[in-house]
């Protein structure tokens, strides 16, 4: 077993929860309380405005000064709509939990992307919802802002949370760098879990480590993991992988992201992208 000191060298005690509307925030506010009660961190939930002033410049394409001072009040008339329902919801789900959780809301106005990237960066965990579609560019936008300019890692909600987080954990190991991330990221929950279980396969493996290698190195920190080869569903590598993560009963997975290139996910596909788009359980991800 790992040292005190360094079991809290290790531990979460920061949450960041970027939130922009109270639909989409619903089961990332779920799974951040899930995760703040396991380990007994506070939540910063940060409300992010549209700065109005980026309207303005809508003036030199041909509309009025009066119609710009319209578009201007709308946009914060329902941003100071948007935040007081973002703290009815958080009051809702916090009034009467035991034991209770520490969290508190903040409103930042600015590019929502550059927010969240920065305020990752000093917090040991973002919690953002898993994106319903091509047209949830607000959750798309931040979930990439965290993994390619945070610098930290990123917990995506699943849009039905469990009962449980962390109880028993997956690892996608394919031996390259981003996964040897997503592992640092995932020592601490695996130090905690009942079960740990390294899911790897041929059709996922790129370069580097072999799985054995890193059971070996999970146990200098203390931490027994299983081999779990598994086979693509259907021709599809991530299928496989969740199926794999089912059928251990997986309530937090471990990944690294986008081992290809964004550009080349988004345009042919690949194991990140389809986790995101299909995932049912909560996915902690690392570059």
């Amino acid at each position: 077993m790992v040292s005190s000191e360094k079991e809290a060298a290790m531990a979460i005690r920061k949450l960041l929860l970027p939130l922009r509307c109270p639909s989409r925030g619903r089961s990332a506010l779920a799974v951040a309380i899930q995760a703040a009660a396991r380990w007994e961190a506070q939540i910063l939930a940060v409300h992010i405005r549209t700065d109005s002033s980026d309207i303005a410049p809508l003036a030199a394409e041909g509309l009025s000064g009066a119609m710009v001072q319209d578009m201007i009040e709308a946009v914060e008339t329902e941003a100071r709509e948007r935040g007081v329902a973002i703290q009815a919801m958080i009051d809702a789900v916090t009034r009467d939990r035991h034991p209770p959780v520490s969290i508190r809301l903040e409103e930042r106005t600015g590019q929502e992307e550059d927010i969240v990237a920065w305020q990752a960066r000093v917090a040991d965990l973002t919690v953002i919802a898993r994106p319903s579609g091509d047209d949830d560019l607000s959750s798309t936008e931040a979930l990439h802002a965290v993994l390619f300019d945070g610098g930290r890692p990123l917990l995506m909600a699943p849009d039905q949370p469990g009962d449980t987080l962390g109880n028993r954990v997956c690892i996608a190991w394919n031996g390259t760098v981003e996964s040897a991330s997503a592992v640092r990221a995932a020592l601490s929950w695996a130090q905690k879990a009942e079960a740990v279980c390294i899911l790897t396969a041929h059709s996922y493996y790129r370069q580097g480590p072999a799985a054995k290698e890193l059971v070996e190195y999970l146990g200098c920190h203390g931490i027994r993991a299983d081999i779990a080869h598994f086979n693509p569903v259907d021709g599809s590598v991530g299928a496989g992988l969740l199926q794999a993560a089912e059928d251990f009963s997986c309530d937090l997975l471990a990944m690294g992201a986008y081992s290809h290139s964004r550009l080349r996910q988004m345009i042919l596909g690949g194991v990140t992208r389809h986790v995101m788009e299909h995932a049912r359980i909560p996915v902690l991800m690392k570059r």
